[in-house]
């Protein structure tokens, strides 16, 4: 498989109550699948906003956050501290999605 631009991996969303997972990537084994949906799901739980796991260009895992423009319920700042600990205590499970990624793509 091909991608030009960045690709998803997964993703939650505070307004459609919905969470997303790359078919793409189907053979991760579904526990790793399950804390990725819990870890995405509580994070638009806490914060609001939508939440995605990326993978760049070079393979590498980013957690991206958004919000909608007329949301006032949005914690700006608790998004930001929330992605800080993900890094810190996801750091192994990313650092295994990248080598993942790696040697599939």
């Amino acid at each position: 498989m091909y991608y030009e631009d960045d690709i998803v991996l997964c993703g939650a969303s505070s307004y459609t109550k919905k969470f997303y997972f790359n078919e793409d990537f189907d053979v991760i084994p579904i526990k790793v699948k399950e804390e990725l949906k819990i870890m995405c799901v509580l994070f638009t739980e806490d914060v609001g906003g939508t939440i995605q796991l990326v993978y760049d260009e070079d393979g590498n895992l980013e957690i991206v956050t958004d919000k909608e423009e007329d949301d006032i319920l949005y914690d700006e700042i608790g998004s930001v501290l929330k992605v800080k600990q993900l890094q810190r205590d996801k750091k192994e499970l990313f650092e295994s999605l990248e080598n993942f990624y790696q040697v599939m793509m």
